[in-house]
């Protein structure tokens, strides 16, 4: 009997691998972008739901020939994420979907960005680096202290935050497997915020409306 997987469309910040930017389409308010496959042993299919440094982008189009897959960004993402800033040959990180009877090893992602942040400060700790963030949305009540923050995917623990500046470790082995080795200070990256505090946050400030 064939044996069904079925792929949700949660993440969990663990990056399985990156893939490059084969070509950008501008395609009226929409960005077609194609990537290379990196899945050619894992099969992927049409529809599926792959995420792309935190965003959530459904295929569109396999090339077996050519290796690549394609996906169609709309306005309303372009104009949230970091997108805009991609370049023939960019790295970006990749999670598929988990299958529902794996474990969650990072923390739950939707892969639906809430902002952007600039990398304003990177520092090598022997062997980890410490990248600080500079948010363009206010963090007062969406990012904790040791709390989860997904950055270009990647689940990540904040160390220290302020206002609209936070900072988070990245470890040697998620430095290098990822993108976070090609980033440098200027560099703009997306954020999704736990969605856990994201909701207590809303039902706080409905209780104070009240």
């Amino acid at each position: 009997m064939k044996k069904i997987i079925n792929y949700s469309s949660m993440f969990t910040g663990i990056i399985e691998c990156t893939t490059k930017v084969y070509q950008l389409n501008r395609e009226k308010n929409n960005l077609r972008i194609i990537f290379s496959n990196p899945f050619l042993k894992k099969k992927i299919k049409i529809n599926q739901s792959i995420c792309h440094d935190g965003i959530c982008l459904s295929i569109m189009n396999i090339n077996e020939n050519q290796k690549t897959y394609s996906v169609i960004v709309s306005e309303e993402t372009l104009l949230c994420t970091n997108l805009n800033f991609l370049k023939i040959k960019d790295e970006v990180n990749l999670e598929r979907g988990i299958m529902l009877h794996e474990r969650l090893n990072g923390h739950i992602v939707q892969g639906h960005v809430d902002t952007t942040a600039k990398i304003i400060n990177i520092e090598n700790r022997n062997g980890s680096y410490l990248f600080f963030f500079k948010s363009k949305k206010k963090l007062d009540s969406l990012v904790v202290k040791k709390g989860s923050i997904a950055i270009n995917g990647v689940s990540l623990t904040v160390i220290t935050c302020n206002q609209y500046i936070f900072n988070a470790s990245i470890l040697p082995y998620t430095y290098k497997k990822t993108n976070y080795h090609l980033m440098k200070i200027g560099d703009i990256v997306n954020v999704e915020f736990d969605i856990l505090g994201k909701y207590i946050n809303k039902f706080i400030q409905q209780y104070k409306m009240k």
